[in-house]
């Protein structure tokens, strides 16, 4: 029987911080329970799978090898935007002029991302 993925850890400073960032991110609550000075908080998404940071006392060096990559509802733009404003950082802006491509971004510890084109924006081109 294959397994499944129960949850993407993420080592960080402050893992409640960096959750009510990924919480904003994503529209998912941080659970009650989760409190800050917390070493480990979560965040539960829709699949049942959760986006979990802990607390390490190493800071960040290097680029991630794994990363996550996110497909708003809204124009991808718009949604760089945003996430700009909740605190993250422009990496890479690999955006076309004919709109396809995407950018990369860093969570407020350093974390890189990618923002994709919505499906409804990969729709509309061939």
């Amino acid at each position: 029987m294959p397994s499944a993925v129960l949850n993407v850890s993420v080592d960080c400073a402050d893992p409640y911080t960096l959750c009510q960032f990924w919480s904003q991110v994503t529209g998912k609550p941080i659970p009650d329970g989760d409190h800050p000075g917390d070493d480990e908080v979560g965040i539960e998404l829709s699949d049942g799978t959760a986006l979990l940071f802990l607390k390490v006392p190493e800071p960040k060096t290097v680029k991630n090898r794994l990363h996550l990559c996110l497909q708003p509802d809204v124009p991808r733009d718009e949604e760089v935007a945003r996430l700009i404003g909740l605190g993250a950082t422009l990496v890479h802006d690999r955006r076309n002029d004919d709109g396809t491509g995407w950018a990369v971004l860093a969570d407020p510890e350093g974390n890189e991302f990618c923002v994709l084109r919505s499906k409804a924006e990969r729709q509309a081109t061939p």
